[in-house]
């Protein structure tokens, strides 16, 4: 209704009394908030606790991020820090001296780099060639660095009586890492990821004995 009194039809632009341009109150509409979509952290700690709890798309997620092989490579070298630095307060408290404790823990962290790379190209030939599993070097390379997430716990190993019990949980724990990591990585069975990781430590197995046998050759020959 304008000022003149006159009653507007439904529509209309201009009164049909006076012919007043008719002022039609546009009510502003309110868009909804649009929903961001959740967002993975590859925050490193994060990632350790996914992978400590065998949350499966963790180690999916590490396998095609290629930017996670640095990461995977910290979670190496912190398990084997842990692990050396439990073993050492173990030593110390049963009088070792601190050389032997500082070459134990540095042999611990070159040999689980060596271990780390030897292990997931085996696992890598192993379930390929073996068991038709598809993969890179790389995947496997990431998903069994962050497989050894648990292993931080091996700091604790050190307490008497409880430090053993910690050393076999903590060995349980990683041997479930490894085969949901090896299954993930190369997207088979359980099955066939136990059976990768069986075969792969024959192999290993097989391997260590013939480098043994070939670094003692000299000595016993020396010997003779």
């Amino acid at each position: 209704m304008l000022k003149c009194g006159s009653a507007i039809p439904e529509g209309a632009q201009f009164c049909p009394a006076c012919g007043a341009p008719v002022k039609i109150d546009v009510v502003p509409t309110i868009s909804p908030t649009p929903i961001q979509p959740k967002t993975v952290s590859n925050n490193l700690i994060n990632r350790m606790i996914r992978a400590a709890r065998l949350d499966t798309s963790l180690y999916e997620e590490v396998e095609v991020d290629n930017t996670a092989t640095t990461q995977a490579l910290i979670v190496v070298v912190l398990s084997s820090i842990c692990s050396g630095v439990g073993t050492a307060l173990g030593r110390v408290l049963i009088g070792h001296g601190p050389l032997g404790v500082g070459i134990g823990l540095f042999g611990g962290l070159i040999s689980a780099l060596l271990v780390w790379f030897a292990w997931s190209f085996i696992t890598y030939f192993v379930g390929t060639k073996v068991f038709s599993g598809t993969a890179s070097y790389g995947e496997l390379l990431r998903t069994i660095g962050f497989a050894n997430s648990p292993g931080v716990l091996l700091i604790f190993s050190f307490i008497p009586i409880l430090g053993g019990l910690i050393s076999f949980a903590v060995w349980i724990w990683n041997l479930v890492t490894m085969i949901i990591a090896v299954r993930q990585a190369l997207d088979f069975s359980t099955g066939k990821a136990v059976l990768t990781c069986i075969v792969g430590w024959i192999v290993a197995l097989v391997l260590l004995i013939i480098i043994g046998i070939i670094i003692s050759v000299p000595f016993i020959m020396i010997g003779s």
